[in-house]
């Protein structure tokens, strides 16, 4: 005698959406040369597999049993989904040439930390796991986040370990630093926090405190401003872990947590039908 209860859900995204994700993976499947009736599940049953583990964090394991499939199939679909629309993120020279034709004043860079329970991997330093951040106390890996001036995410690195402190982590991603200095180079100022203090020529950054000083009132009104505009970079953040459940832990391989998240933003941007 069963105990299992089923029940009705709805997925909250838009059908257009499913539809996109679903072409991609027939694209992939004709391009491996997949003949048809030889999947578990069609595309378009695919896509929502993969979105519901996107939206909602539904566990691999409840997705293979909702869908009747081997939890070794899930794992293979989803692995699938998450390729297809990570090769659609666009280089970080085209998304700042959208947005200085967009017209945007300014960008937004700051790092987030994408928390993860799959990572017991030895660093440099003996008895710290590589994955392990010191500031937020916790396994997770690094992302550089670029946004707009109104806090909507423009682009996302690849993933570096959660020890790296922004400053390290951006200069391991060999095509930020040229990028944003050809932004700059147009008088178009790249915001961020004392994070990126080794990078001043490069961001904007707030007034540091002097060790033995105080800062001036109009030091500390230009902190204020330049907070105030920059509040938007932790909007961009936080739009793409409240969209997206499965960036608040990735069970997965901490390797391709850059790949998770460069999938989320192309969902982001397809939804909402923006991209700057």
């Amino acid at each position: 005698m069963t105990t299992s209860v089923a029940y009705t859900a709805v997925l909250d995204v838009r059908r257009e959406t499913v539809l996109f994700v679903s072409q991609l993976l027939h694209t992939e499947r004709r391009r491996r040369g997949t003949r048809a009736g030889t999947r578990a599940l069609g595309c378009f049953a695919q896509a929502v597999l993969v979105l519901r583990w996107f939206l909602d964090g539904t566990r691999l394991a409840q997705l293979a049993r909702d869908n009747t499939i081997a939890g070794s199939t899930a794992y293979r679909h989803l692995h699938e989904g998450i390729a297809v629309l990570a090769e659609r993120k666009p280089s970080l020279h085209a998304a700042l040439l959208a947005a200085k034709m967009a017209g945007h004043s300014h960008i937004n860079v700051d790092g987030t930390l994408i928390h993860t329970d799959r990572c017991r991997i030895p660093g440099p330093t003996p008895g710290v796991d590589l994955y392990w951040s010191g500031k937020h106390h916790h396994h997770g890996g690094n992302i550089q986040v670029v946004s707009t001036p109104d806090g909507w995410p423009l682009w996302t690195s690849d993933v570096r370990p959660g020890r790296e402190h922004d400053t390290t982590a951006l200069r391991e991603h060999a095509e930020m630093p040229p990028a944003l200095r050809e932004w700059t180079g147009d008088d178009l100022p790249v915001l961020a926090d004392l994070g990126y203090e080794g990078e001043a020529a490069t961001f904007v950054l707030p007034i540091k405190k002097p060790a033995d000083d105080a800062l001036i009132d109009d030091q500390r009104q230009l902190n204020w401003l330049q907070a105030y505009a920059r509040a938007r970079a932790e909007q961009a953040n936080s739009l793409l872990k409240t969209t997206f459940k499965a960036l608040r832990r990735v069970s997965l391989s901490p390797d391709i947590i850059g790949a998770i998240v460069a999938a989320a933003i192309i969902l982001l941007h397809i939804e909402h039908g923006r991209t700057t």
